[in-house]
């Protein structure tokens, strides 16, 4: 079976769409024929064999990392012949195109979420949805990460319910076996994510100078939110207790989830994100903003929500009662598990 595999970015660029493409192709890969179609802007080799993927990148338009135009993509699809495409991302333009792939079946996961990062996202998003509803129409099957996300699609869509299968994204348990939190004399609140305002890392920020001044917080990610953050953390008083990292990967990531006392995720709008997983096989308890797919989580044992609009004096009232909790009993899914699903959904 040679497979198809079309997404915005690809390793080694970081994300959540990108870790899900990631994550399945590399197990696909040993049972099957996998080849990535992607993007890219910064200089990486156009064609490359790795971890058993063949990757090609094209170059693309894509104004502040963002819709990823590439007609060489779109040429290339047209020449292509796959036994199963599968399109990932319909807030950027390589799946809209996926679409153009010469294919026995085409497959979709659209990782939605409604909404753009900014307004003028926003206006784009309602002036493409003609267009973008071309792609469930021909799609053989589209794949939700969430309830909530098949929710969207079918009111924004119009798409019939057993058109869609729910397939969350996973997570690599072996990955997170035997850690043990080291003992340290402060506490620590993690945020992974990337900087965008949408993301709500601000709010984090915010409730800091309500809290005891050992507890500290480390932000993980890039974009173009970040200086307004600093800015934001030296206005309070609060930049001596903030870390700010980016580009980690394997074990020194694992290890800030394994090492926190508290993970946050205070986004607007997620689709499924994998940060939650990973933070709960790291037996770290979680806050999320209670809204959207986020809610889907919330247990008030494991991983606990607060409302927006966020109040910065409820969520410090939140952080003491939460940070350093243990976490049992969560039930996550393994991404072999997820691959396995994947594969019935190919071979119906």
């Amino acid at each position: 079976m040679k497979i198809l595999q079309v997404c915005h970015l690809y390793f080694p660029h970081i994300g959540g769409i990108e870790g899900h493409v990631k994550n399945i192709s590399e197990r696909l890969a040993k049972k099957y024929e996998v080849t990535v179609f992607t993007t890219d802007t910064s200089g990486l080799p156009r064609e490359e064999e790795v971890d058993g993927i063949l990757v090609r990148r094209f170059k693309s338009c894509s104004p502040n990392n963002a819709y990823h135009l590439s007609l060489d993509m779109l040429k290339e699809l047209r020449k292509s012949q796959f036994d199963i495409i599968h399109g990932h991302n319909y807030h950027s333009f390589p799946l809209f195109f996926s679409r153009y792939g010469n294919r026995k079946k085409f497959i979709v996961t659209p990782h939605y979420h409604r909404y753009g990062v900014t307004g003028f996202h926003n206006v784009l998003l309602r002036s493409y949805k003609p267009f973008g509803k071309k792609i469930f129409q021909e799609a053989d099957r589209v794949v939700a990460l969430s309830n909530y996300e098949k929710s969207l699609l079918m009111e924004d869509f119009q798409i019939e319910s057993n058109k869609i299968t729910i397939i969350p994204n996973g997570v690599n348990l072996k990955d997170f076996r035997g850690l043990e939190k080291r003992g340290r004399e402060h506490k620590t609140i993690l945020c992974v994510a990337r900087l965008e305002e949408f993301k709500g890392v601000q709010h984090a920020i915010q409730a800091l100078p309500l809290l005891e001044e050992s507890i500290r917080l480390e932000i993980i990610g890039k974009g173009p939110y970040k200086a307004k953050l600093i800015s934001l953390a030296k206005k309070l008083g609060v930049a001596h207790r903030i870390d700010f990292y980016q580009d980690l990967r394997g074990r020194e990531l694992v290890n800030r989830y394994a090492n926190a006392d508290l993970f946050m995720l205070l986004s607007k709008y997620e689709a499924y994100p994998i940060v939650i997983l990973e933070a709960l096989a790291a037996k770290t308890p979680c806050i999320v903003g209670n809204i959207l797919s986020l809610k889907e989580w919330v247990d008030n044992k494991n991983c606990f929500g607060i409302d927006y609009p966020i109040n910065s004096e409820q969520l410090a009232e939140l952080i003491n009662k939460v940070i350093g909790k243990k976490v049992r009993g969560v039930k996550l899914w393994r991404w072999e598990q997820v691959v396995k699903e994947t594969v019935e959904i190919y071979q119906e």
